[in-house]
């Protein structure tokens, strides 16, 4: 079993341009405002939905509010495969996130998380004797008081073998204390058995240090290997046994790159999993080629991830097709 802990919240995603100034649907002064669909989202909720519909056995550790996002929140669990008898509920308002997506396909994010139910999560002790993984991430590492339940949970299982995955997942826009915020991301590292970043929260996180170096820096103080995803450039990964390893992206259409590095964070895991491999120290044993293997997995898993709007990762029928990308006329 793979625990997936942090928040669940809903994604706000522009669908398209608005009409022309002063027609219905502008703002008072003629400023555009383009539809925004509600979409089921947050870093870790999006690694869950992955996992499940990848096929992996997976349980969410959240705090959801009982208001209508929460239910359609626990709905899309349940119809990915997901189990939910670990997720608290709450009274409190589900967390919103609007996005603003660039020409390229990135998102940028506001954040409304003041009073929202996520933030109260309460430690549940030890996790079920089934557990083989453990991951966490974002919000919810940073946000208190439940960022500091999380980091329990996280110590608690390192301790007792279990490995754990950490993707920081940075969102400077909620970080009062930045330095504060990277001492302890530090302090996770020795209790992490598999980092996954990006080149701009390793850039973040290391204030500015190349992101190879740093991955080579973090290796030092815990984890058995780090991933680092590179957007266009594809993906790559260091270990604590000397081996580096780049695999390219997969070309292909982009509408939003919106869940694309949770998908990889899934993908590696279910990867990792059906070759049983979930131990820091099948981590530290795994050559070239299999890694290579693995990273060529979350890339493609990534790039279905890409090609449709929002947090919408692929099913495990949709990697054992050619993607259309794939085929030749």
């Amino acid at each position: 079993m793979i625990v997936v802990a942090g928040e669940a919240l809903v994604d706000l995603v522009p669908q398209r341009p608005a009409g022309p100034p002063d027609r219905p649907g502008t703002a008072p002064g003629g400023t555009p405002l383009p539809p925004l669909q509600p979409w089921p989202g947050g870093g870790p909720y999006n690694v869950a939905v992955a996992l499940g519909r990848l096929g992996s056995p997976v349980s969410f550790l959240s705090r959801v509010s009982r208001d209508p996002f929460g239910r359609v929140l626990l709905d899309r669990l349940a119809a990915a495969g997901v189990r939910t008898h670990l997720v608290q509920r709450g009274d409190e308002p589900t967390t919103l996130a609007l996005a603003s997506v660039d020409a390229h396909g990135s998102a940028d994010y506001t954040f409304y998380v003041q009073g929202t139910a996520d933030r109260l999560f309460g430690d549940p002790g030890p996790l079920p004797d089934d557990t083989r993984a453990l991951s966490l991430g974002t919000l919810s590492l940073v946000l208190e008081p439940g960022a500091s339940a999380y980091e329990a949970v996280l110590r608690r299982e390192a301790a007792r073998g279990v490995l754990t995955a950490l993707d920081p997942n940075v969102r400077p826009a909620l970080v009062d204390d930045p330095d504060a915020c990277r001492r302890r991301f530090t302090g996770w590292l020795p209790h992490t058995g598999l980092l996954k970043l990006s080149e701009d929260d390793a850039r973040w996180l290391s204030r500015d240090v190349p992101a190879d170096r740093a991955a080579r820096q973090w290796l030092d103080r815990g984890p058995a290997a780090v991933v680092l995803t590179r957007g266009p450039r594809g993906l790559s990964v260091a270990t604590s046994s000397g081996r580096s390893v780049d695999v390219p992206a997969i070309p292909g259409p982009v509408a939003d790159t919106i869940g694309a590095g949770d998908t990889v964070h899934a993908a590696l895991l279910h990867r990792l999993a059906e070759e049983s491999l979930l131990s820091r120290t099948a981590l530290e044993g795994l050559g070239t080629g299999d890694w290579q293997e693995i990273l060529r997995f979350a890339a493609r898993a990534a790039a279905v991830t890409c090609s449709r709007p929002g947090a919408d990762p692929p099913r495990a029928e949709e990697l054992d097709r050619p993607l259309p990308h794939d085929e030749t006329p």
